[in-house]
């Protein structure tokens, strides 16, 4: 099952060759007894059918790797912290730079939904993103630093520390990233985005104050929480993305599809974190 929501719906690699995550029959074969190992051809969709025997890779191959995955990531990573340096570096705290933070979010989001619906992957598409999101995060975190000493520095070791221990907690095995694990992950994503999006509408129209749920209070850490530990599923959901892509033989540029849902999802985190680190900052 693909995630159908636009911040999560690349998930999945080589939509023309139809490979898309849980949306295939390999992901359920996969986790349950790692069928595509005993008969990689019913499986695979990268395999070459009517060959009675797993092709041997050759000594150079097109075939995404987890190096492939490492290089990209950190050069679309780099390029957000790069653009958010440069933001905080070059824009103060003023109106006009919550003018070019919200254009450059704007811009990003464009981008970001542009790269969810390509079949293939653009890494000018992605770095733009990047670049823009890196932007806006500059301002975001300078504008928070300014009123909670330490925050941006604070949800960077938070983000740092939701990601480490989701890896580890995905590489023990401890969970398990099946299609019904995938289908109840993303059916509460898609009922929490819905209610933030209610929310958005009644503090927009007055209805709610301070934020609605989204307030600077117990209420707000709670919905922050709940906003992370979303952020950790999306990245199990990302980590068996990315092994599936590379056990099946993914195309190399499918990488950049990797870094660039690995960025959205860090993103994310980091985003959350920041308020949940201002809102306990608040409580002090």
């Amino acid at each position: 099952m693909r995630s159908s929501n636009p911040v999560f719906s690349r998930r999945g690699f080589s939509r023309d060759n139809g490979y898309a995550g849980f949306n295939t029959a390999p992901q359920a074969g996969y986790a349950q007894g790692n069928t595509y190992a005993q008969n990689p051809y019913a499986q695979n969709p990268y395999a070459q059918q009517g060959v009675g025997a797993p092709p041997q890779a050759p000594a150079t191959t097109d075939r995404m790797t987890m190096d492939d995955v490492v290089v990209r990531s950190a050069i679309t990573l780099g390029t957000v912290a790069v653009g958010a340096v440069l933001a905080w570096v070059l824009l103060p705290v003023s109106g006009t730079s919550y003018g070019l933070a919200v254009g450059s979010a704007l811009i990003a989001f464009v981008l970001a939904m542009v790269q969810s619906f390509k079949r293939t992957p653009s890494p000018a598409l992605i770095l733009g993103y990047a670049a823009f999101e890196g932007v806006f995060l500059g301002v975001l975190s300078e504008m928070y630093n300014s009123r909670w000493s330490g925050a941006p520095f604070q949800a960077v070791l938070g983000t740092m520390a939701v990601s480490g221990a989701t890896l580890l907690i995905y590489k023990a095995g401890w969970i398990r990233v099946t299609a019904r694990y995938a289908r109840i992950g993303l059916a509460i994503a898609m009922a929490f985005l819905v209610v933030m999006a209610v929310n958005l509408l009644l503090v927009a129209f007055g209805v709610a104050e301070d934020g609605g749920l989204r307030s600077f209070g117990p209420l707000g850490a709670l919905v922050g929480i709940i906003a992370i530990v979303l952020g950790a599923f999306f990245l199990t959901l990302d980590f068996k993305q990315i092994e599936d892509g590379i056990a099946y033989g993914a195309p190399r540029n499918e990488a950049w599809l990797a870094a660039f849902g690995l960025t959205l999802t860090l993103v994310w985190i980091y985003v959350e974190m920041l308020r949940l680190v201002a809102i306990f900052s608040s409580n002090d």
